[in-house]
């Protein structure tokens, strides 16, 4: 399996020094703000007042750290810590730690914040799982993860440099076909993402395949943090990126790209990213951690009103966490895109959503999601064939969608905003391919482009 995994822990040390190099660019595009986002419970904005907390509810200790990457999706922690949703529930002392990539995230949650790094915090799919794993942890360590809650539905699209406008690359890729052919002879489009085998690859990836691209042959993938791509599209060096707002959406505010297309046009209303945390901090606080839930769900239902979007932009916006212009923010936050080339959307179903899109729930962590992810790794052979078998046993390891209904019980979320299957149901992409969670396999044997024989 794994030469790829075996890789990743060899190149732990380039991945670092990457991070640290990028940092020098991080400073530049988005300010040197402190490590610790946000203040202290009593200078955050609009603090609520502490809840009336039971003993039997109060929380084993105060303190947690959690990392995040300033994109939309870290919105429910920010949002949370700000407006005092954590306070309010006893967890007053919540440190937000941005990370200066998903590798910097991985590295942190390995030595946990006793060791400087971090507890947990906002995740790509399917991390948890293969940190869980040890699949992409230091000498293969596996430190077992929960996954407790999804952030965000959306919020991602693949921006394509400025001298392909025109050529016919967007949603649909038939009539590019042509280009990357005639590119792979040469110099190959090369396209990147924020980390191997997760979301924002798995986004570029089954975008490609529909359009009968083979990633792995007919382009050039790289590994990439979101900050540096933007230098990359400036100076030529590549093509196209995919990544989560508002780094797509800077490409076209500073004509450099344009917006081949939203996740949300990929997949509508698709899982994005999520909150776990290490299951060691959570079995030793429990109750603590229905705190840190109840606090994620509150902010998750304040930013689902669209009336609070622009203060929401402007608190994600500040020196502390993005630093950039809040209105990069705030039309994509109404559904509002320029796309860049000649294109525009303005329809709130694309925006991002945090606590229910047309489909349902957005915060509850359906198990089926966590198994498109594995399945979509295995489709890559980036996992084994034998994970088809082993993921349910995995998932039922890591998705603790138990604690995440209790929490939402005991902050009196409505019974009919709390999931009773662990399923969504059957999911449905732009190119007509459907994803029963029943039948892994089926999906697999439907797509014409994959690594696994099935």
């Amino acid at each position: 399996m794994s030469e790829f995994f075996h890789q990743i822990s060899r190149r732990k040390f380039i991945v670092t020094a990457t991070a640290s190099a990028s940092a020098v660019f991080l400073k530049g595009c988005l300010g040197n703000p402190p490590e610790t986002g946000g203040g202290s419970a009593q200078t955050q904005s609009g603090a609520q007042p502490v809840a009336n907390i039971s003993p039997e509810q109060t929380p084993e200790t105060k303190t947690v750290k959690l990392g995040y990457v300033p994109i939309v999706e870290a919105a429910p922690l920010i949002i949370a810590k700000e407006k005092g949703f954590f306070a309010k529930y006893g967890m007053t002392d919540v440190e937000l730690s941005k990370q200066a990539s998903w590798g910097s995230a991985r590295d942190n949650v390995e030595i946990g914040s006793a060791g400087g790094g971090i507890d947990g915090g906002q995740w790509q799919m399917p991390m948890p799982h293969l940190i869980t794993e040890g699949l992409i942890t230091k000498g293969n360590q596996k430190i077992p993860m929960y996954v407790l809650a999804q952030l965000i539905t959306h919020g991602n699209g693949i921006a394509v440099a400025s001298k392909h406008q025109g050529k016919g690359i967007g949603l649909q890729l038939a009539s590019a076909k042509s280009l990357f052919t005639q590119l792979k002879s040469s110099t190959p489009f090369t396209a990147a993402f924020t980390f191997p085998h997760v979301n924002q690859d798995l986004w570029i990836r089954y975008w490609l395949a529909a359009g009968g691209i083979d990633p792995d042959a007919d382009v050039k993938l790289l590994t990439v943090p979101a900050a540096q791509t933007v230098a990359n599209m400036k100076t030529g060096t590549m093509d196209a990126f995919s990544t989560g707002d508002p780094w797509p959406y800077r490409i076209v505010r500073d004509k450099i790209g344009f917006m081949a297309a939203l996740t949300a046009e990929i997949w509508k209303n698709h899982p994005e990213e999520y909150l776990a945390i290490r299951a060691d901090w959570v079995d030793k606080n429990p109750k603590a951690t229905k705190a840190l839930l109840k606090g994620v769900m509150e902010a998750q239902q304040w930013l689902d009103n669209f009336d609070n979007r622009k203060e929401a932009a402007a608190i994600l916006a500040g020196r502390n966490y993005f630093n950039l212009p809040e209105e990069i923010l705030a039309g994509p936050f109404q559904g509002k895109y320029d796309m860049g080339d000649g294109r525009t959307i303005d329809d709130k179903s694309m925006a991002p959503y945090y606590w229910k899109d047309e489909k349902g729930s957005v915060s509850y962590p359906y198990k089926s999601h966590d198994l498109w992810f594995i399945v979509e790794n295995v489709r890559w052979g980036f996992l084994p064939k034998d994970y088809l078998t082993k993921a349910n046993a995995l998932i039922d390891k890591v998705n603790r969608e138990d604690i995440w209904k209790e929490a939402a019980k005991e902050a009196g979320i409505a019974a009919a905003d709390i999931p009773t299957s662990t399923s969504r149901g059957v999911e449905e992409f732009f190119d007509g391919v459907e994803f029963d969670p029943k039948q892994p396999e089926a999906y697999l044997k439907s797509l014409q482009i994959k690594k696994v024989s099935v």
